[in-house]
């Protein structure tokens, strides 16, 4: 290898195709049939093709770019919806700068000016609090912006695209009182993010409903030690519940971490419903029962509006609500067949006057 950098017309002859098509396959500018496109994108390996996007941005007057903001890379949740919009993108012939604002509302001023500076196609974001970042109040109505996961129920200035965070907690608070259970505790992440209070919301004014009296709530926050030092703290010194319902991935890390260091038990004497769902989740000695955000669907609809608004959709602002899933395996004790067990073996039914009793012979 010399080091000389490939350019796209080696890459049209290697393809056997025009150096316009080839064009279009990188930009996204016009479609081009599957079998063209394979061609190029083949040939485009072969070679070690690389766009130069410097280039084709100074060209067009437009990059081809788009920022990604999430709260936090080490969530699980927001590195699997970058890799989805990552995916996405580059169909589309776009790259994607992504920052993390670490769920601090200066680091995220700054990582969005970052972003902005690029002069990006478009934003997808999820932002710390309900409120739109200072940095991004500007840019609405010039710059393409998708808020994700993290939105006002109400909804927003901008596209939104989340799950009905209210029916996600409701599903697990029906789960659990379905089996029995009647000593709920409810482990969110922080009460100050609008998505978490819709969680809580739901799965305690089910419960309320149900038992006539307000669930407990324990605030863990946003980082799995410090999450599960501070319910282990809480475990210690309060009755144990029979049951945990996690509001977030996080969350339940840290719940199921701070239960192994007690050495309690999952499902009998605690049992728990988490978010989200993981390999891992399935992968345990005791499956976890999970809240399941359809994660690849979010970020469908997350790069269908951006796309949208890319090229040149002005209608008013969407609001994109999709419905989460409950994934139930073992670790969710059911507490009505030993209380159906006992009520029958408590009970002096009366015999049947149409059915014979059978003699102590007949019975095995």
């Amino acid at each position: 290898m010399n080091g000389r950098r490939i350019t796209i017309r080696e890459v049209a002859a290697r393809a056997g195709v025009s150096i316009a098509t080839v064009s279009n396959v990188f930009s996204g500018n016009k479609p081009v049939n599957a079998d063209l496109r394979e061609r190029v994108l083949k040939a485009a390996e072969e070679l070690s093709y690389q766009v130069d996007r410097a280039a084709s941005q100074l060209r067009s007057g437009q990059a081809r770019v788009v920022g990604v903001l999430v709260p936090d890379l080490d969530d699980v949740f927001f590195t699997s919806l970058v890799s989805q919009l990552e995916v996405l993108a580059q169909k589309d012939g776009y790259d994607i700068l992504v920052a993390s604002s670490r769920d601090d509302l200066g680091l995220e001023q700054s990582r969005l000016r970052t972003l902005l500076a690029w002069r990006p196609s478009g934003l997808i974001a999820v932002p710390c609090s309900d409120a739109v970042p200072e940095a991004l109040r500007n840019e609405v109505g010039r710059l393409p912006i998708v808020f994700t996961d993290r939105v006002p129920p109400e909804g927003s200035i901008v596209d939104t695209v989340a799950i009905d965070n209210r029916e996600a907690g409701e599903i697990a608070a029906r789960h659990l009182l379905s089996k029995g259970h009647r000593d709920i505790l409810v482990a969110a992440s922080s009460l100050a993010i609008s998505p978490i209070r819709e969680r809580v919301r739901g799965a305690c004014e089910l419960i309320r409903g149900e038992l006539g009296r307000e669930p407990i709530v324990v605030e863990l926050g946003s980082n799995a030690d410090r999450g599960a030092a501070t319910f282990l703290h809480w475990l210690e010194r309060n009755p144990q519940p029979s049951a945990v319902i996690a509001l977030t991935n996080v969350t339940t890390l840290s719940t199921l971490s701070a239960l192994a260091r007690l050495r309690i038990d999952i499902p009998d004497p605690v049992s728990v419903v988490g978010f989200d769902d993981y390999p891992w989740m399935n992968a345990r000695k005791t499956g976890l029962t999970a809240i399941r955000q359809p994660i690849a669907e979010i970020a469908e609809a997350a790069w269908r509006r951006l796309r949208a608004r890319m090229t040149g959709d002005r209608t008013p602002p969407e609001r994109c609500v999709l419905q989460a899933s409950l994934q139930a395996r073992d670790s969710v004790r059911d507490l009505t067949v030993g209380s159906t067990a006992r009520d029958a073996s408590n009970s002096d039914p009366l015999p049947n006057p149409e059915r014979p009793i059978a003699s102590p012979k007949a019975v095995h």
